[in-house]
């Protein structure tokens, strides 16, 4: 990977991440903030739905280059949710290895990933 490489995904995931944040502003929410699931949903179905137009686009023919590429599906959507990153991934997992494979990553994503939450909050809030 080049260093213009580097610096699209950079440059968009500089400007995701501020997306995010205003969505939390917007929401009301701070750093945990009550409203936090409310500003986490509208930035995971947005950015998921953006990168499902990107993708569709792209797989229709568009011509983008690498860099943009880069910029908006890893920099831009990847900042703003990682949730468009893991529907693109399932739905690749979908159209490659069918549905079944599909349903094992969503499963394992999901349950490992709360379950990596839980574990790792659990153990630092243990009494000393």
């Amino acid at each position: 990977m080049s260093l213009a490489m580097y610096a699209a995904v950079a440059g968009g995931g500089a400007l995701g991440a501020m997306l995010r944040y205003s969505v939390s502003l917007l929401t009301g929410a701070g750093f945990f903030g009550i409203n936090g699931p409310l500003a986490t949903l509208i930035v995971n179905v947005c950015g998921s739905g953006l990168m499902g137009l990107f993708a569709g686009l792209v797989a229709g023919g568009l011509m983008v280059p690498e860099g943009w590429r880069a910029f908006i599906a890893i920099g831009l959507l990847g900042a703003l949710t990682t949730f468009s990153s893991f529907a693109l991934d399932a739905g690749a997992l979908f159209q490659k290895q069918g549905l079944g494979m599909a349903l094992v990553y969503i499963a394992l994503s999901l349950c490992l990933s709360l379950g990596s939450f839980a574990l790792c909050y659990w153990l630092v809030r243990l009494p000393s």
